[in-house]
C-alpha cells in the first residue's frame, strides 16, 4: 500500500502522525494522545502498520508517505491523497480538511449534511434574526429546535456538556505539563503552568482591576500549548483558534455565573453559549470559511472571536440583535488578519493570538450589551468582507509560512 499526502503543513499540523494513527484504526475522540509518539516510532522502526487495527501491512513512512510542501490538491489547500494497491489495481481517493474537524471528499465539498432536516433554515444573519423575531425564540432556542430534528434534547445536552468537559480537561492538562518547552524546535517556553501557579499564589495581585483577564489569558495559553503538544483539544472552530471559546467559557463559568449558582444553572449557561456560538459558526462556514489556508487567520481567530462573543452575549442576557452585534464586533476587528506561523508550527504567533482574541471577544460581548442591537455594520457584511479579503490575500499569508512573521523571525 502506498500513501501520498499533499498538505502544506503536514509536520506543523502533526498530520503525518495523525495519518499513521488513523490508518492504524484509532479515532480522534477516543485516542489517547500519549500513545501517538510510540505508535509512530514503532511504525517507522518496523516499516509496517496494523491497518485498521486488524491487518498488518508493509508500510515505510519514508517512501509511502510523501509530503508536498509547495503543492496542493485542487479542491482545498489542506488535502491528502490516499493510494492503495489491491490485487494489482491502484485505488486513489482525495480528502480535504476544511476546518472545524471536518474531513470531506471532493464530492462532499461545499455541501452540508442533513440541512434539509432543519426546522428553521437560514443562510444569513439577517435571516436568522428574522426567524428569531417571527418565532419569539433566542438564537440558542432556535438552534436547539433544529438539532432536535436529529436527536432528542437530552442527547444534545449531553453532547454539549461533554464538549465542555473536554475543554476543561484540556485547560487542566495544559496547566499541568512539566516540560519547559513546546515540541517542534522553536524552543518556545511553556507559560501556562507557571502562570497558573502565580495566579493561585495568595500573595500575587495583578496591577489594576483586570484580574479576571489574567485568568482568560491562562485558559487560552493552556489550550493552545496543549494543541502544540499534540494533546486532545476541541476544534472550536479550528485547531489554530482552539483556545478562544474555551477561554471565554471558563471566564463565563467562573466570573459571570460563579460557584454560588447550582450546577444546573451553570450547565444551562454552557448549553446556551455553545448553541449560540455554533449558530455563528454556521454562518461563517456557509458564507465564507473558517480555514486559515483559504482566507488567512481572520477565518480562524476572527470566526472564533465572533463565536465566543456571541455565546457570552447570549449568557449575559443579550437579545438576538445584541448577539449578532457582538459577533460582528468580534469579527470586524480581526479582518485582514494573516496566517503566518513561524516554522509552520502553530506556536508563534498563534498561542498569544488566541489569548488576545479571547479578551477581545469578552469586550465585544460587553460592548454590545450597552446598545440595543442596532449598529452600522452588519455581521453579514463583515463576513462577506472577510471572504473578499481572503480571496484577495496572497497565498503567502495563508498558512504557507512564506510571508509575514514566518519569514521575518529567525526560527532558532
Amino acid at each position: 500500500m502506498a500513501l501520498g499526502v499533499l498538505d502544506l503543513f503536514s509536520i506543523g499540523h502533526g498530520s503525518d502522525s495523525a495519518v499513521l494513527a488513523g490508518l492504524s484504526g484509532h479515532e480522534p475522540e477516543t485516542l489517547d494522545p500519549d500513545i501517538v509518539a510510540p505508535l509512530v516510532t514503532e511504525v517507522r522502526a518496523q516499516s509496517s502498520l496494523n491497518l485498521g487495527g486488524r491487518r498488518p501491512i508493509a508500510f515505510d513512512p519514508e517512501t509511502d508517505m510523501v509530503l508536498h510542501l509547495r503543492e496542493s490538491l485542487p479542491g482545498h489547500p489542506n488535502g491528502m491523497r490516499l493510494s492503495a494497491e489491491v490485487a494489482g489495481s491502484v485505488i486513489e481517493r482525495d480528502y480535504y480538511s476544511i476546518g472545524g474537524g471536518f474531513v470531506v471528499t471532493e464530492d462532499e465539498m461545499g455541501g452540508e449534511s442533513d440541512v434539509s432536516r432543519d426546522r428553521f433554515h437560514f443562510s444569513s444573519a439577517d435571516e436568522l434574526l428574522a426567524l428569531c423575531r417571527d418565532n419569539e425564540l433566542s438564537i440558542a432556542e432556535l438552534i436547539a429546535l433544529n438539532e432536535r430534528q436529529r436527536q432528542d434534547e437530552s442527547e444534545l445536552r449531553k453532547q454539549l456538556l461533554e464538549i465542555w468537559a473536554v475543554m476543561r480537561e484540556c485547560v487542566d492538562n495544559g496547566c499541568s505539563r512539566t516540560e519547559e518547552q513546546l515540541p517542534g524546535g522553536l524552543k518556545v517556553r511553556r507559560r501556562a503552568p507557571e502562570l497558573r501557579s502565580r495566579l493561585e499564589d495568595a500573595e500575587y495581585r495583578a496591577t489594576g482591576s483586570l484580574d479576571a483577564l489574567e485568568w482568560v489569558n491562562l485558559y487560552a495559553l493552556a489550550v493552545n500549548e496543549e494543541n502544540a503538544s499534540g494533546g486532545r483539544i476541541v476544534t472550536a472552530p479550528t485547531n489554530g483558534a482552539a483556545g478562544i471559546i474555551p477561554a471565554v467559557l471558563h471566564y463565563m463559568d467562573r466570573f459571570v455565573i460563579g460557584d454560588d449558582e447550582s450546577q444546573q444553572v451553570r450547565d444551562e449557561a454552557v448549553v446556551t453559549f455553545l448553541l449560540t456560538s455554533g449558530a455563528i459558526g454556521i454562518l461563517f462556514k456557509r458564507n465564507a470559511s473558517i480555514s486559515g489556508a483559504e482566507v488567512g487567520c481572520q477565518g480562524e481567530v476572527g470566526s472564533a472571536c465572533a463565536m465566543a462573543a456571541a455565546g457570552l452575549c447570549a449568557v449575559l442576557g443579550g437579545s438576538p440583535e445584541q448577539v449578532e452585534n457582538a459577533a460582528e464586533i468580534g469579527l470586524e476587528h480581526n479582518l485582514g488578519l494573516t496566517c503566518d506561523p513561524v516554522g509552520g508550527l502553530f506556536q508563534v504567533p498563534c498561542i498569544e493570538r488566541n489569548a488576545i482574541a479571547a479578551v477581545k471577544a469578552i469586550n465585544a460581548a460587553r460592548l454590545s450589551m450597552h446598545g440595543d442591537g442596532s449598529h452600522r455594520v452588519s455581521l453579514d457584511q463583515a463576513i462577506e468582507t472577510m471572504r473578499q479579503t481572503g480571496a484577495d490575500m496572497k497565498s503567502k499569508y495563508k498558512e504557507t509560512s512564506l510571508g509575514g512573521l514566518a519569514v521575518n523571525v529567525v526560527e532558532c
